[in-house]
């Protein structure tokens, strides 16, 4: 449909910017996510495994790699669904990093991260569309619930042939 030709790759759009700005000023958006990281990483201590890199600037490339990745598997609608989930992935931790309006003092500062912690959450909302688009056909539930439902019926059928053959 041409709509999915359309909206896909205006949605990806800012992941995949964002991505290649993250990797161009790595440093910096590691410096501004760092203390999100050291708060989220106390609390989980003893939970995440070692392996977790625990580097902010590490980090910070690891998430661009996903946004670029992502987007551009959204943008290309290969893996559709996949793509919005890793990107919602993505924003969740991003914007608790770097739009944290709750904790800004000066009001136009405030008001200016406010406005894009909303607009990330609209940008989540489009993902969870996203994932949630099946292009017209049926979910994985539907298509389960169907198979077990004649899966069933062909298992009674059995069972009475089965009785049948018994009995007589």
């Amino acid at each position: 449909m041409i709509l999915r030709r359309v909206a896909r790759p205006l949605l990806a759009a800012i992941f995949i910017s964002g991505g290649i700005g993250a990797l161009k000023d790595t440093q910096g958006h590691a410096k501004a996510a760092e203390p999100f990281f050291t708060e989220s990483f106390d609390k989980l201590e003893g939970v995440l495994p070692e392996s977790v890199p625990r580097d902010p600037a590490t980090l910070v490339r690891i998430d661009a790699a996903v946004k670029v990745g992502a987007g551009l598997a959204l943008a290309t609608g290969r893996a559709p669904r996949l793509a919005s989930l890793l990107l919602l992935g993505s924003l969740v931790p991003t914007t608790l990093a770097t739009h944290r309006f709750w904790e800004i003092q000066e009001p136009a500062e405030r008001q200016q991260q406010q406005i894009q912690f909303i607009k990330n959450a609209g940008l989540a909302g489009g993902l969870l569309l996203a994932a949630a688009d099946t292009a017209g056909k049926p979910s994985l539930g539907w298509r389960a619930k169907r198979a077990a439902s004649k899966t069933e019926k062909h298992a009674e059928k059995l069972a009475k042939k089965a009785e049948k053959a018994i009995t007589k």
